[in-house]
């Protein structure tokens, strides 16, 4: 047998070729490490672990604690768990998991098509099944066929919505994962065996069920599940929207914008945000409240949901006056730097509290304040003649990513405060087990705000999208279930608009860098959508804030 030579953590091995990768790290690595990494990279190209190795090359390896792992292991999570409901039910029903959204740490899945209700037993026995086939260590299955013979078998196997997806991809092939007989498709990579599956957890919520993977941070334990009530409602309400307009998934938009239906669509689901706003204004005019605060992560769409909120508040007989959080950050030289000595803008010690609470409480009192505009370029803040005094009937839109932390607004009365959280929570998902994660969407419109707005690079944004990751983490989320009210920025439509301006951006990112895995996947994402014209989107709209034309800029 041909020897060949891989070079791993420093040390070169020799062994036969076409070894796969998963056999080398066996056959190499201690056995309490044999399920330790997920993926791999040859050469620096990206890599299942069931790839054959048929020539020299330097092997770095992934965990679970890695970005790409935990999809990974996530990913794989889904089938082991779609086909363990396969097993537990067999025959006896016509049933269908569909993977939803994320809830806390895990993601809402429910059963779709069938009589069957979802009990505690029935979860059980699922999770039961599942343990079994990880403890068995069975293979799982890669083979590359082509769509056309892909959607045939999606026909055949009553997967309509993958057969309906695949009818508009552009690419020849199409890879299956198969596991002991249950055949399925799943956008991304996959580990080689369900032995690497053993950390989950399966629990009965609501009508269907969440699925729990380890904990990012540490691949051997669980995470606490903490079910975010008021976020979740939310979610399931989007939901019934998106059922109503009769678009689930990607394959269905991608119909909807073909049939020429697409126009009513969008600005049906604009009237529904529109109406979310106008109610959200009459409750804050009949509380009586006379400061807003807008929260959310990056990228939700604050900027264009206050000039909106406050278009429907003078609709209720206020006058809004909008108050940039942003304008109160502390001068450069007093900004915290994070453990890489870098300046952490995230963190709530950026900003001036003091003259924030010391501004909003004189404003509140009927004083005339002078309002500082905060020069980014100089990193510090200036006084440029603006000064604001409140009326009677006037009312501050305060927005920016610590706006339901209590410490912002510590010295005003919570009888003065009413909070509203906003997210872009995608609901759309690529089919039942291909779920497009919130993240992704919000990626998405930062790298194309970034270019327009501040010249950032797609390798830029990408490259700074875990530190920013990690600051809502800290700074947003643990107040959203705060917030007097919630409200869900994403748009139906909006992959197929953002897509012309993304796909340019991404493919710019350079191919020897870290980030082009990052954009490689997210370009592979955007292919699923048939493109739309931005032309039609309405100038009043969320979207707008990110590829331009907004009637606020």
């Amino acid at each position: 047998m041909e020897k060949i030579n891989i070079t791993m953590n420093g040390q070169t091995y020799q062994i036969d070729k076409f070894t796969t990768i998963s056999q080398f790290l066996a056959e190499t690595l201690p056995k309490e490490d044999r399920f330790k990494y997920v993926l791999a990279t040859r050469n620096k190209k990206l890599s299942e672990l069931g790839v054959l190795l048929d020539k020299d090359c330097e092997l770095e390896l992934l965990g679970v604690d890695s970005v790409m792992g935990f999809d990974t292991y996530k990913r794989s999570l889904t089938l082991l768990m779609v086909k363990a409901f396969s097993d537990v039910l067999g025959g006896k029903t016509n049933h269908r998991v569909e993977v939803m959204y994320p809830v806390g740490k895990g993601v809402f899945c429910r059963l779709c098509n069938t009589e069957v209700r979802v009990t505690e037993a029935l979860i059980e026995n699922v999770k039961a099944r599942m343990e079994e086939l990880a403890y068995l260590d069975i293979k799982i299955v890669k083979e590359s066929i082509g769509t056309d013979e892909a959607m045939n078998r999606f026909a055949k196997q009553g997967m309509t919505d993958k057969e309906i997806l695949f009818k508009y991809r552009r690419v020849s092939k199409a890879n299956l994962y198969s596991l002991d007989g249950y055949e399925d498709y799943f956008y991304g990579y996959m580990v080689p065996s369900t032995g690497y599956l053993k950390v989950f957890d399966l629990v009965a919520h609501d009508d269907g069920f969440i699925i729990v993977p380890p904990k990012k941070t540490n691949p051997e334990e669980l995470p606490e599940l903490e079910v975010p009530e008021r976020l979740f409602g939310v979610l399931k309400a989007t939901e019934e929207w998106y059922r109503k307009l009769g678009v689930n998934n990607v394959g269905e938009l991608n119909e909807t914008i073909t049939s020429g239906d697409i126009q009513e669509l969008m600005l049906v689901q604009e009237a529904l945000q529109e109406k979310q706003i106008a109610d959200i204004a009459e409750r804050i005019r009949e509380t009586g409240k006379r400061i807003v605060l807008v929260a959310g992560p990056t990228s939700s769409g604050k900027t264009t949901f206050s000039h909106r909120l406050s278009v429907q508040l003078r609709a209720h007989g206020l006058r809004p006056y909008p108050f940039a959080l942003d304008n109160y950050f502390r001068e450069r030289e007093e900004t915290p730097r994070d453990e890489n000595g870098n300046y952490d803008f995230e963190c709530l010690e950026a900003m001036d509290l003091t003259l924030f609470n010391k501004h909003v409480t004189a404003l509140l009192a009927g004083e005339e304040v002078a309002i500082p505009t905060f020069n980014f370029t100089l990193g510090k803040k200036e006084y440029k003649g603006n000064t604001l005094k409140l009326g009677p009937t006037d009312v501050l839109v305060a927005e920016g990513i610590h706006a339901l932390n209590p410490a912002m607004t510590a010295s005003i009365d919570n009888d003065s405060k009413f909070k509203v959280y906003i997210s872009a929570l995608t609901q759309l998902n690529i089919d039942d087990h291909n779920r497009i994660p919130t993240t992704d969407g919000r990626l998405i419109r930062r790298i194309v705000r970034d270019a327009r707005c501040r010249g950032n690079s797609a390798q830029d944004t990408i490259a700074m999208w875990q530190s920013v990751r990690r600051g809502e983490d800290r700074f947003i989320f643990p107040f959203q279930e705060q917030a007097d009210a919630m409200f869900n920025s994403a748009l139906i439509y909006e992959l197929s608009v953002i897509k012309q301006f993304a796909e340019p951006l991404l493919f710019a990112v350079p191919r020897d860098s870290y980030e082009y895995y990052e954009a490689k996947r997210l370009l592979k994402f955007m292919d699923y959508f048939v493109g739309l014209d931005v032309t039609n989107v309405p100038m009043n709209s969320i979207l707008r804030e990110f590829v331009g034309g907004s009637c606020f800029e």
